[in-house]
């Protein structure tokens, strides 16, 4: 055993509209040149790794553009917090069908000088019109395509608020100048990938019926081409009016006239046969819109403190409640079998128990701290069994008055939640940290882009139930005014005597939960190096009938010894995309993203050693 490898194991060290062009390269040729810096020095172009150690700060995103684009913050003398809101922004040029300023997010930062995690909810919300009808036509629920493609699924986006938030708050840079790297990235272009061109296939169809949408992202009316330079001078020029109007320009003037503009009258191809439902958005709404500044979720785990995010995101309760329900088996001694079984078994629970309790808090009364104790996983914990699987929809317990073992009751099933998403895991030379996970919903969003702008609108209100989700439990989390609908980002930054260890999160959906959850485990637990950790096949199970499956499980035969045990089982194909970095003994930071999932993710440090 290493000495990295024996330190994990005892909890790690200590320690739009017509605007994108597309311009293909010619085979055999240099790749397109790399925009100039501020002083006009051409850059090169970004590596793309999975791993990388060494001084100065750490970035770890899904997108080579986007790491380097925080690396160059961090090499001009900026903090963790400067780095991530320029990643964040790059992201929005390189992945806008998982994130962009039409959306919203989840901030959790560490600071090493108080030794303090404080979180940012920038989650959308639903306009104040909205009721618990919002996806109800004559009294049944909406298919959920018509739900997302539409006005109705917009929230008011979160996104340019918590930048600037995380800026004044926290960061040691302005919005213009962190701005910087994606928008010379937005006028000169990335180049696409064989992820970029996929998600733009399997939207081809309903951007096509968006004019703005498809000038942007259907260059000529055809597919981008893999090797080709996709530039977005509209998303620049956009991110030039916020750097020089600060970010309330998307709350109120003509950058917000033109996205109620646009939510309230979706601007749909002449002869189009699908029907694309307005949505009620308000210029009141927008200059309404609060970014929440709340404590984290936190809970001990084998000495170290585990910190997450508060409701209305459901993943820092969830990842804690599970986390609680494991501590009290020793993972790292079982087999491959016996942990995947009690992985699966404390993810089947807590989920059950997220969708009776957890919705917005502001209009719901979500016990928090009961979700979070020891004593209601205790109560909890107790239903799993080594020879047998528990059968779902599991009913809730109660964390008020947590009994053990008690009479379980009727269950209800998880309502779907969209697939992407992104994470970005960011760490400075000074020792601050943060985990942002931000999105627009579904790969495309509503597929509704503000003409003109550059950037796609979200589709965030569709995470609401349409309809209660079970006829005898309560479900926290049905639409109403002004309301964040539940989320299941899991931003999460784990400390040993106030200092960081890790910090991880991934896209996902629902299944953000379970690939945190399982990361975690597999680093601190199964003492896998980080980069392996998040390699490492993954399950989810999220309180329904089948547990899901990546392929290097379900051909594996643990799956066949876990169905003898009554577990059933589904193939998907990828589930989450994790970054995170560590804080190794000697002080160096170590950046981990995916190997493969998403094309492989972009681990980059300011000095390599």
């Amino acid at each position: 055993m290493t000495r990295v490898r024996r330190l994990t194991v005892l909890g790690v060290a200590a320690a739009l509209a017509g605007s994108l062009v597309a311009v293909p390269a010619a085979a055999g040729t240099a790749a397109p040149a790399r925009p100039a810096d501020r002083d006009g020095a051409a850059t090169a172009a970004p590596e793309k790794t999975p791993v990388a150690v060494g001084h100065g700060g750490a970035v770890s995103s899904v997108d080579p553009d986007a790491s380097a684009a925080g690396i160059e913050v961090l090499r001009k003398g900026g903090n963790a917090v400067d780095a991530a809101v320029a990643t964040a922004a790059a992201l929005g040029v390189t992945e806008p069908y998982s994130a962009g300023i039409g959306g919203g997010g989840y901030f959790v930062s560490y600071d090493a000088r108080t030794r303090t995690v404080r979180t940012l909810d920038g989650r959308e919300t639903a306009p104040r019109s909205a009721g618990k009808d919002l996806f109800l036509e004559n009294g049944k629920p909406l298919p959920f395509d018509d739900a997302v493609t539409s006005g109705l699924s917009v929230g008011t986006p979160g996104t340019a608020a918590t930048w600037d938030t995380a800026l004044r708050k926290w960061g040691s840079r302005s919005l213009r100048q962190v701005l910087r790297p994606a928008q010379r990235l937005a006028a000169g272009g990335f180049t696409v990938d064989e992820t970029f061109r996929r998600q733009t296939a399997d939207n081809e169809a309903r951007f096509r019926d968006f004019p703005a949408t498809a000038r942007l992202y259907l260059p000529g009316g055809k597919l981008p081409v893999v090797g080709s330079t996709l530039k977005n001078p509209d998303l620049a020029r956009t991110y030039r009016e916020l750097a020089h109007k600060g970010a309330g320009a998307l709350y109120n003037g003509a950058l917000a006239r033109d996205i109620v503009r646009t939510v309230r009258k979706p601007p749909v191809r002449a002869g189009s046969p699908r029907t694309v439902r307005p949505g009620d958005l308000t210029a009141g709404d927008l200059r309404a819109y609060r970014v929440l500044s709340q404590a984290p979720t936190r809970t001990g785990y084998r000495g170290l403190d585990v910190y997450g995010m508060a409701p209305s995101s459901s993943g820092g309760t969830s990842v804690a409640e599970a986390l609680n329900i494991l501590e009290r088996s020793e993972l790292s001694r079982l087999s491959e079998q016996q942990f995947l079984h009690r992985y699966i078994e404390a993810a089947r629970i807590a989920f059950a128990d997220r969708g009776r309790w957890v919705g917005d808090p502001a209009q719901e009364d979500v016990p928090t701290k009961g979700l979070t104790s020891q004593r209601f996983a205790d109560a909890r914990g107790c239903l799993i069994h080594d020879d047998r699987a528990l059968t779902s929809p599991l009913a809730p317990g109660d964390p008020r008055h947590p009994g053990r073992c008690a009479d379980p009751g009727r269950g209800a099933p998880t309502t779907y939640e969209g697939e992407n998403t992104t994470h970005l895991t960011v760490a400075d030379k000074w020792g601050n940290v943060v985990a942002y996970t931000l999105t627009i919903e579904q790969t495309g969003g509503s597929g509704i882009a503000v003409p003109h702008r550059g950037f796609l609108l979200n589709n965030e209100l569709t995470d609401f139930s349409f309809a209660p989700a079970g006829a005898s439990v309560h479900d926290p989390n049905l639409p109403g005014p002004g309301k964040r609908p539940r989320s299941s980002m899991s931003p999460t930054i784990v400390l040993r005597h106030g200092r960081p260890v890790v910090a991880l999160g991934s896209p996902g959906g629902a299944t953000i939960i379970t690939t945190v959850l399982q990361t975690l485990v597999n680093h601190l637990d199964r003492g896998m190096p980080l980069v392996d950790a998040i390699a490492a096949p993954r399950a989810s199970q999220r309180n329904a009938a089948r547990t899901e499956l990546e392929p290097g499980l379900w051909n594996s035969p643990v799956r066949r010894q876990l169905e003898a045990l009554g577990h059933a089982f589904k193939e998907n194909p990828e589930i989450g995309a994790a970054t995170g970095v560590q804080r190794l003994p000697d002080g160096r930071w170590l950046a981990a993203a995916e190997k493969v999932r998403r094309g492989g993710g972009s681990a980059r440090v300011v000095h390599r050693s």
